[in-house]
């Protein structure tokens, strides 16, 4: 009962972490800096003893990563499957740049500044927004880019 109690807890932190990335945004996930990956650490760190308690034999870790690879294997396919739980979960792509013009309320929406518009738009090989015919943040986190 006890590895059945550390599977269902690791399950449970699973969720918790797909959900609060999910609201906190999909941009952050290709965007890590140093901060996101210390915050990454610290949460996986933080949650270890929500899973395993007090058991920290072989077994035990290898239950709670057991509980986690099949539930990550699941929802990958309940997500492929069904298109609007996946939409749920993941997301949509989000024009940010049409015809080398802004969205500025699409920006808003997903909380990215024209500068870090700007750098990725550098980054794809394009000098200026308005040689831009089409930029999406794809649900990913990362921002395509189609030039004139």
């Amino acid at each position: 009962m006890d590895y059945l109690n550390i599977a269902l807890k690791s399950i449970a932190v699973y969720a918790f972490i797909v959900a609060a990335i999910r609201l906190f945004g999909k941009k952050e996930l290709a965007q890590l800096s140093v901060i996101d990956l210390v915050f990454i650490l610290l949460i996986s760190n933080a949650v270890q003893n929500a899973m395993v308690g007090d058991n920290t034999t072989l077994l035990g870790g290898l239950t709670a990563a057991s509980g986690l690879f099949l539930t990550n294997f699941v929802l990958k396919k309940i997500l492929f499957k069904h298109k609007g739980i996946n939409k749920l979960i993941q997301g949509e792509p989000v024009m940010l740049i049409y015809k080398g013009k802004l969205r500025t309320k699409a920006l808003n929406e997903v909380d990215i500044s024209i500068p870090e518009l700007e750098a990725a738009v550098r980054k794809q090989g394009v000098a200026q927004i308005d040689k831009v015919d089409l930029a999406v943040l794809e649900i990913d986190g990362s921002i395509s880019v189609i030039a004139k």
